[in-house]
């Protein structure tokens, strides 16, 4: 396995959560994280993807962490904080979030979106909470 960038370890419990090869949206999990947020998510070993919905009015507080992050809104709209630029983001927008820039999202809208981050997230594996939820 390839050495992670500085600040990542990769986790011992993605392996046990790895599924190569086909998948369907339809057959992922559903899961429930609260009740403003559900999501379905596929992680490999260096990469994770989640379909998330999050109901108006959900806020991630400021955070930043040492993965790369990719949003992509599908559907609703989002106010998306990347540092000091602050910008609303709606069906068809995509964000690429560098990392350990902080950021934070409201949605001001009910919202679905894919988020996708290398690697993998342990605050944000399936069953987990992130941290800036605790």
């Amino acid at each position: 396995m390839d050495v992670p960038p500085a600040g990542v370890e990769l986790l011992e419990e993605v392996h046990d959560m790895t599924h190569h090869g086909f998948h369907s949206l339809a057959t992922l999990s559903v899961e429930v994280v609260n009740d403003s947020w559900t999501r379905r998510s596929l992680v490999g070993e260096k990469e994770m993807i989640s379909w998330a919905s999050m109901k108006k009015g959900y806020r991630a507080n400021a955070h930043s962490h040492p993965h790369e992050q990719f949003i992509w809104v599908l559907a609703g709209a989002m106010e998306i904080r990347l540092g000091a630029e602050t910008r609303i983001c709606a069906k068809g927008d995509m964000v690429l979030i560098a990392p350990n820039l902080e950021h934070e999202t409201v949605c001001i809208e009910d919202t679905e979106f894919v988020t996708m981050l290398a690697p993998p997230r342990a605050d944000l594996l399936p069953g987990t909470l992130p941290d800036y939820e605790r």
